[in-house]
């Protein structure tokens, strides 16, 4: 397959689908493409990695509980991206049953950020990529023999098929080199790139290959994660990056498309910018989870000291989903006394009852959410 034509962004090439001439697009190895970017592109970038090592130092000592929850934000958003809204109680069930349908969707996409997350100072693999993609895939509705590998066919971004697509990406065949590239460019640690232009330039590359049948978008926004922890940037937070492309989807295909032409400089200012407001959500849904946990402080303050229900406050951020068992074993005690808690902070508006049908025959599981809190996830 010789390509039509060549310079340093890719060329196209003429594919076939269904026995119709298709163009597709075959970006430039990284390691091929010039990173250069102005001094207005180079300051966004430095602005950008500067709130985020804020908001992250600015976490409070509860922190872990708050970094969950911003987690689970950054899933929630990255899914909705992709058209995946599920009611966040709904998804919150999934994650922990197992179920299904759109919920257990997101759920997945939950699990491949924290993976993405917890092994961002190992090397990146092919491995773990199809690892990601058969957890990102595993309530979707993609053949089995297209989960966990690479597209076999002819893959396109907008339209009803390749001939009225936006976007062709490479054939089949070109796939494993470029994805092999993109690989080393993300193992390295390069002095001449910024964290926030190296996650940019990751995600970018990999929404150009589209190296899968379904599940490129979040498995890109993973990259991202993993790439700002990598680089230390985010050492104990999440960024919602996703949240804040969602807010101008136009701004983000326009980028990835200019992108996709050889314009960097659009794409990574753009991506700085967003990331800049990602990180002022971050500190924002941090400020209003702390007053709302101070709130709840003032609620229970009649309750004597060693009351359970103040034991189970600082976990809430954390598990915003509560059955009486998850919190016997969150503080170490019994059934009953967590039950008194859970009735505790019911009585007071905190936490609000929900039943969950048991997937097996048996009673109703009867668990509780905090809804105050799960609002926060809205703004």
């Amino acid at each position: 397959m010789e390509p039509d034509s060549e310079d340093y962004s890719g060329y196209s090439v003429e594919v076939d689908w269904n026995g119709r001439p298709v163009q597709a697009w075959v970006p430039a190895l990284l390691r091929e493409r010039p990173a250069e970017l102005s001094a207005s592109a180079a300051r966004a970038c430095e602005r950008a990695c500067a709130a985020l090592r804020l908001a992250d130092a600015r976490l409070p000592d509860r922190w872990e509980a708050m970094a969950r929850l911003l987690l689970r934000n950054e899933g929630v958003a990255s899914s909705g991206i992709e058209g995946l809204r599920e009611p966040i109680e709904s998804v919150l069930i999934a994650e922990r049953t197992g179920a299904g349908g759109t919920a257990g969707w997101v759920a997945g996409n939950l699990i491949v950020i924290d993976w993405a997350l917890e092994t961002a100072h190992e090397p990146l693999t092919v491995d773990a990529l199809h690892r990601w993609h058969r957890q990102l895939m595993q309530h979707g509705s993609l053949p089995p023999d297209m989960i966990g590998v690479f597209r076999p066919a002819v893959g396109w971004v907008g339209g009803s098929s390749p001939l009225d697509a936006a976007y062709v990406p490479p054939p089949h065949a070109d796939i494993s080199r470029l994805v092999d590239d993109l690989i080393a460019f993300a193992n390295t640690d390069p002095e001449d790139i910024d964290p926030v232009s190296h996650a940019a330039v990751i995600h970018a590359q990999f929404e150009a290959i589209h190296p899968y049948g379904d599940g490129n978008g979040r498995l890109g926004r993973a990259l991202v994660s993993r790439t700002l922890r990598r680089q230390g940037v985010t050492s104990r937070s999440t960024a919602p990056i996703s949240m804040a492309i969602a807010r101008d989807p136009g701004g983000y295909l326009s980028g990835l498309r200019l992108f996709e032409q050889g314009d960097l400089e659009p794409w990574v200012t753009w991506f700085a910018e967003n990331t800049e407001r990602a990180a002022a959500t971050a500190q924002q849904i941090i400020d209003q989870t702390s007053a709302l946990l101070t709130q709840w402080e003032e609620a229970v303050s009649d309750l004597r000291a060693d009351h359970s229900a103040l034991a189970l406050l600082p976990h809430l951020p954390a598990q915003p989903l509560l059955s009486a068992g998850d919190v016997a074993d969150l503080l170490g005690t019994s059934e009953r006394s967590a039950r008194t808690a859970l009735s505790a902070l019911a009585s007071r508006g905190i936490l609000s009852p929900i039943d969950v049908p048991s997937s097996s025959p048996g009673r109703t599981r009867h668990w509780f959410t905090a809804p105050d809190l799960l609002q926060i996830w809205s703004i």
